[in-house]
């Protein structure tokens, strides 16, 4: 197992979350600060950096130029990230202060997918900007992460042409720009369970897109959430399995099913949240996935906890022999 991390991640530009959106800019670190509190330097032989930000060229190869052109732009900008503030700020301190920590994490899913090639699982902490289109932004993600990181491998031939994708979506909102990036792909197969009664749910085209579809409806509580989730998950994954050989999976772990989340509408306990991170990484691992796991949205002061959490459970089954002594 290996963890994908570097400070960079941090949107330094924390002060724009104060009172303005609910998202913990300083999430990413937070986590890792918990995760090496338990297992300490030892941590350091399962991290790993990302070595460089991503760069245009490999932004092109999901999305448009001219997409990428318009990001730039800080009042376009304020938009996707819903923070006005940013359009009143410089286009190079708009890069420096929310872009480029993201097109750092956009390498830092590059970097976990291809170990999870190698080591079987690795977790990516940060990604998941799943709402990002190949020509558009919106729901505070602006780069396909996900897409990204498929079209790099398969180029690199690290993932071969026929191999099929396993994408399974967590975050309480639907994964909406990763049905557009794979539209027209018949090689990647996703799984989704959101709260439909939100954001972006309006989005037909998303959810028509989606294999195996599993809505739920603000306020779901665990036994309710789980028991979609024990249901339909190993299903799918056997039915995808039975075909051409599945070359990686990519878990979108979002924490804001959380019940003390600002904007996911669900009732989901820290339990709960551990349960199904659990769950989900040991149905991909029993059937021999490469699984690369990302931390997507997740809007409350226990965010980074219930993350951490759950990252620590895992470097505890899949990390052995780690002794954290």
């Amino acid at each position: 197992m290996r963890i994908v991390y570097t400070p960079k991640y941090d949107l330094p530009a924390h002060y724009l979350g104060r009172g303005l959106h609910p998202f913990d800019l300083r999430k990413y670190s937070r986590a890792y600060k918990l995760i090496r509190e338990w297992f300490g330097r030892r941590l350091g032989d399962l991290t790993i950096a990302p070595p460089r930000a991503i760069h245009r060229d490999e932004l092109l190869l999901v999305h448009t130029a001219e997409y990428l052109d318009k990001l730039r732009a800080p009042a376009y900008l304020a938009q996707a990230v819903e923070v006005p503030l940013v359009a009143k700020l410089p286009a190079w301190l708009t890069d420096k202060l929310v872009l480029r920590p993201m097109r750092w994490a956009t390498m830092g899913t590059v970097v976990a997918a291809r170990e999870a090639l190698a080591a079987g699982l690795a977790v990516n902490l940060s990604g998941g900007y799943h709402h990002a289109k190949p020509d558009g932004a919106e729901g505070f993600c602006s780069y396909a992460d996900i897409a990204i990181a498929v079209a790099m491998l398969r180029r690199e031939g690290l993932l071969g042409e026929n191999r099929r994708i396993a994408y399974v979506d967590l975050d309480a909102h639907q994964g909406n720009g990763v049905s557009h990036c794979f539209l027209h792909d018949p090689r990647a197969f996703l799984f989704d369970v959101y709260n439909a009664g939100i954001y972006p749910a309006y989005d037909r085209l998303a959810r028509e897109r989606i294999d195996c579809d599993v809505p739920v409806w603000p306020g779901c509580r665990d036994d309710e959430y789980l028991g979609h989730l024990h249901d339909r998950l190993p299903g799918f994954l056997d039915s995808i399995v039975r075909g051409e050989p599945v070359g990686l999976a990519i878990y979108n772990a979002g924490t804001d099913i959380y019940a003390g989340d600002a904007l996911g509408g669900l009732s989901i306990s820290a339990d709960g949240v551990l349960e199904r991170d659990l769950f989900v990484v040991d149905q991909l691992r029993q059937r021999g996935i490469p699984t690369v796991m990302l931390l997507s949205g997740g809007y409350s002061e226990a965010s980074h906890r219930l993350v951490a959490n759950s990252v620590r459970r895992l470097i505890e089954k899949h990390a052995q022999p780690f002794d954290a002594t």
